[in-house]
């Protein structure tokens, strides 16, 4: 089946070993999954799905694959799910007539046809060469900031009657199921966007606006350590390699995962103290600086260059799990800890700290690895006081020379 083999090569190219196969005319899936007598291997394998050949039920398959996916690198994969589970009813083809009284099965319908163009944006996405380049950051991105945004919008396809297609008012409703001024408000905005650049739909003119609104100014503003308390909870910390790796995050603004994917041999003695996050993060290679740079000795960091000191044991084999993962286990460590802060205020507190000493936004934003559109919007309230106080502090010395 043609379409079957270009759903193969698209998932090939996404970087999943996991592939559709067709068995005694009906669909399944196939490839690396664990082992069902409990050890760490994973044996190429079959899951029967019982799915007819036809366009539906190709659709239907790869929101099956992408759950068994989703299981597996969240480590919850169950062989009992998939065995036991009853037969799966085959969804009606597209092409097939509903009756105008039937409204559960012209949404089960709409909802089937909205699969596969979900499915050509998912390989569009991966194929595009810039992700490509950093396949782990790349699938990482999908599982956590679209995935679950597209998940919503085949949701509400299914629960509303007149959603015969993807359109500008079905994203604008999806969008609308958020609260505002939500960060997951402002994902879904741009998830959907570019689900509408793909398949060239007009957005409305407000879109940015009615999705945007979410700033640390609104989330997190209330909530960031001061430099003291950064130090404070530091100490509370009983494991000297979780201490390390709060220092890390602390002193370079380390997203969660990087402090396991950094090039940390400028840190012996003599070097330049300037970490080099490698090409497998999230967002790819990057630089970036101290600040504040005496915390360099200050949490011992020095000791990581060398043989004594390790950061903790945490599996980042990207074959066996996903940045995301690694990221979580970061967070669930603070969490064991009772710390009341996140792995991300650290983030945000050396941000802050970059504006307050007057580092360029452009630079700063190009050292924590985002755009300066996300660094000025997550950031702007400390960067419109830093310009305000800068522009009184001007008009002051022109008045005092006068």
């Amino acid at each position: 089946m043609t379409l079957v083999r270009q759903q193969n090569r698209q998932l090939a190219a996404s970087g999943t070993g996991l592939r559709l196969e067709i068995r005694q005319r009906r669909l399944g899936l196939r490839g690396p999954l664990p082992c069902p007598n409990g050890t760490a291997a994973r044996p190429v394998q079959r899951i029967s799905l019982g799915l007819p050949t036809t366009t539906a039920g190709v659709a239907a398959a790869l929101d099956q694959l992408a759950q068994v996916r989703e299981s597996v690198e969240q480590g919850s994969f169950a062989w009992d799910h998939w065995r036991r589970r009853p037969a799966a009813a085959p969804p009606p083809p597209l092409e097939t007539t509903i009756p105008a009284d039937s409204p559960a099965d012209v949404s089960a319908v709409e909802a089937a046809g909205v699969r596969p163009l979900l499915a050509g944006f998912e390989a569009a996405f991966f194929a595009d060469p810039r992700r490509r380049r950093r396949p782990a950051g790349s699938r990482s991105t999908w599982s956590g900031a679209y995935r679950p945004y597209l998940r919503r919008l085949v949701e509400v396809a299914a629960s509303t009657h007149g959603a015969a297609a993807v359109d500008a008012p079905l994203l604008e409703r999806v969008l609308e199921t958020y609260p505002l001024a939500s960060r997951s408000r402002q994902q879904c905005g741009i998830a959907l966007g570019a689900l509408a650049r793909h398949l060239q739909l007009p957005l409305p003119d407000d879109w940015s606006e009615r999705s945007g609104g979410y700033g640390l100014h609104v989330a997190r503003f209330r909530g960031l350590p001061s430099d003291a308390r950064i130090l404070e909870l530091a100490a509370a910390i009983p494991n000297p390699r979780w201490r390390l790796a709060y220092g890390l995050m602390a002193t370079y603004g380390l997203r969660n995962h990087e402090v396991f994917f950094c090039d940390l041999s400028a840190l012996a003695p003599g070097g330049d103290r300037v970490l080099r996050v490698l090409p497998t993060s999230k967002t790819g290679e990057h630089q970036v600086w101290p600040f504040q740079p005496d915390w360099v000795e200050r949490f011992g960091l020095e000791g990581l260059a060398e043989a004594g000191a390790e950061l903790p044991r945490v599996c980042t084999d990207l074959r066996r799990t996903t940045l995301q993962q690694v990221g979580r286990r970061v967070a669930e460590q603070f969490r064991r800890y009772g710390l009341p802060i996140t792995p991300y205020d650290l983030r945000h507190a050396w941000a802050v700290r970059t504006i307050h000493i007057g580092l360029p936004d452009t630079v700063a934003a190009r050292m924590m690895g985002h755009s300066v559109a996300i660094h000025t919007r997550t950031y702007h309230h400390w960067i419109t006081r830093r310009d305000q106080q800068q522009a009184v502090d001007t008009a002051l010395a022109r008045l005092r020379a006068s």
